[in-house]
């Protein structure tokens, strides 16, 4: 007979890993709260000019009066980072979007499309998947040069054949499904049977996609960005700001710390967040 203590026990150590879980969405909600807001309207929580310079007060450690210190310049660095979510965030979300978009095109031809063309169709996806994303990217902007548009178009390029891979087998499985036999017996043409049937049971999958993605896209493009193949400074970008505190890093740490850690957070936070929703959809 199980003692009542040792069952209180088995239960507290159920609830432990639920309570971590929901802990970790709550926190990773109000990055991301903080974030949008960021991007939103900026001069809600930083009403500075984020290219103001004021050479007086260049190097200035944190303080009350400079949360993040300041720069070379004097620009207050908290106000450029909160100005820099806008940049930042719009690119790994422009970024995923066309990742994603090349991906559902690629997985609708690989799974829904004849024999021949999944065959070649996932050939050229393990090529591409097997090639380093990010020296994918790099030789991309070798070829159409340096620039915001460019390495937002690279970082979507690199992640779309991962991505396609994914929305392929998810694509075979509902397509081998009793209701989407059922339309094909019907009688409904291909394009009816995509847009409603496949598309929204594989909006799901997209969606997860896209929450995990965003991350990854961000610290792509910043690193892009740090290398000086994407924003360059004086602008308020997270990537252009580590490359341009990179030369004092060693004496003013703050000037690279402060956007790292904003680059760390809004990708964590996003990745966290997008696989509590994968674990929920598999629980559910």
């Amino acid at each position: 007979m199980t003692s009542p203590s040792a069952t209180a026990s088995a239960s507290g150590s159920r609830m432990r890993p639920a309570a971590r879980a929901r802990t970790t969405e709550v926190v990773s909600l109000a990055i991301i709260a903080f974030l949008v807001v960021a991007a939103v309207s900026p001069a809600l929580l930083a009403p500075g000019d984020p290219l103001a310079i004021n050479p007086l007060d260049s190097f200035q450690s944190p303080s009350p009066a400079h949360l993040f210190g300041t720069d070379e310049s004097g620009r207050d660095i908290y106000t450029r980072v909160v100005h820099g979510t806008r940049a930042s965030l719009l690119i790994g979300l422009a970024a995923t979007a066309i990742g994603l978009g090349l991906a559902l095109v690629f997985g609708l031809m690989a799974g829904f499309g004849p024999r021949w063309l999944d065959f070649g169709t996932t050939r050229l996806l393990e090529v591409l998947f097997a090639f380093p994303g990010l020296l994918f990217a790099l030789l991309f902007i070798v070829v159409y040069g340096p620039g915001v548009v460019t390495s937002t178009i690279a970082v979507g390029l690199s992640t779309a054949p991962g991505y396609a891979r994914i929305i392929r087998s998810r694509v075979i499985q509902v397509r081998t499904s009793p209701y989407l036999e059922a339309a094909t017996v019907l009688g409904r043409g291909r394009t009816t049977r995509i847009l409603r049937h496949v598309l929204p049971n594989v909006a799901g999958s997209l969606f997860v996609l896209a929450t995990l993605g965003v991350g990854q896209s961000i610290v792509w493009a910043s690193s892009l960005s740090y290398l000086g193949l994407g924003a360059v400074p004086p602008a308020a970008e997270w990537g252009a700001m580590l490359s341009a505190g990179r030369t004092y890093i060693a004496s003013f740490w703050w000037m690279t710390f402060f956007p790292g850690l904003f680059i760390v957070l809004s990708a964590a936070a996003t990745t966290l967040l997008g696989r509590a929703i994968q674990q929920r959809g598999r629980e559910s």
